[in-house]
């Protein structure tokens, strides 16, 4: 753990770890993918870009991720947007602007729903809700499944990641509860949806439902023809930053005009 570390403490029986810079509002908050972590690319570049421009920023780690405590094995999206809301509600205050990468972007939308007006505009980058419905369920294999229902976990490889992980029954379950595209979002905020079209875990295709499903008038889906999942390259991180500094703009420009004489 680093001197910077801000621990809390849950009632869930384990401790989250977050990092926070203080500056001028909105807060920008980033919120991880699956079996990321607060010391990843895209976190750490957003970090040093909100500190050379006086933002204030928080980033964090879910249970069973990186500095944290919990066993990954027992996390869900339920729990990781706790972890989320409970994070925020600690460590920052007033507005925010969510920015959730992979399944950092069902969080981020999970997120935007509990908090209501306090969240001022959303930034998905390879946004994935639904995802244990979408794909992880749909590319299991018929033995893998037996397996699920069977013993309620299985190990999960891939050519990515041949140690593999744990899967668990709960998991998919409560992933199942959490699915949100199915209906109307209702979030009026502006959002900002960056997407690979080489994106090998994600479809692009899944923007673009996102972006029907939000009730918000101002929403941009950009498409990155050659991107793929990470966008973690040079010119793709200054597209992250600089859509971000048009996402701020616009929201204070909102908040100006929304402000009494």
């Amino acid at each position: 753990m680093s001197n910077d570390d801000l621990i809390l403490n849950t009632r869930r029986g384990y401790s989250l770890v977050a990092r926070k810079s203080e500056g001028e509002a909105p807060w920008i908050v980033f919120l991880g993918g699956f079996r990321s972590d607060m010391e990843g690319t895209k976190a750490q570049y957003l970090s040093r870009w909100c500190e050379r421009n006086g933002r204030s920023f928080l980033r964090f780690d879910y249970s069973g991720h990186g500095a944290s405590g919990g066993r990954f094995e027992e996390g869900t999206i339920g729990q990781w947007t706790q972890d989320a809301l409970e994070v925020i509600d600690t460590f920052c205050e007033g507005p925010c602007i969510l920015v959730g990468s992979s399944m950092g972007g069902w969080i981020m939308l999970r997120v935007a729903l509990a908090l209501g007006k306090r969240v001022h505009g959303l930034l998905g980058i390879a946004a994935a809700p639904d995802f244990t419905r979408d794909l992880i369920s749909k590319d299991l294999s018929a033995e893998q499944q037996a397996g699920l229902e069977r013993e309620g976990r299985i190990t999960v490889t891939s050519e990515h990641d041949p140690d593999g992980y744990i899967l668990t029954q709960l998991f998919i379950q409560d992933g199942e509860a959490c699915c949100l595209l199915d209906a109307p979002l209702d979030i009026t905020v502006p959002v900002r949806l960056l997407q690979g079209c080489e994106d090998s875990e994600v479809p692009w295709q899944t923007a673009l439902r996102l972006s029907e499903c939000l009730e918000a008038a101002d929403v941009r889906v950009q498409l990155l023809k050659d991107g793929d999942h990470r966008l973690s390259r040079p010119e793709q991180l200054t597209l992250i930053s600089d859509t971000l500094a048009e996402l701020i703009q616009t929201v204070e420009s909102a908040s100006a005009r929304a402000a009494p004489d």
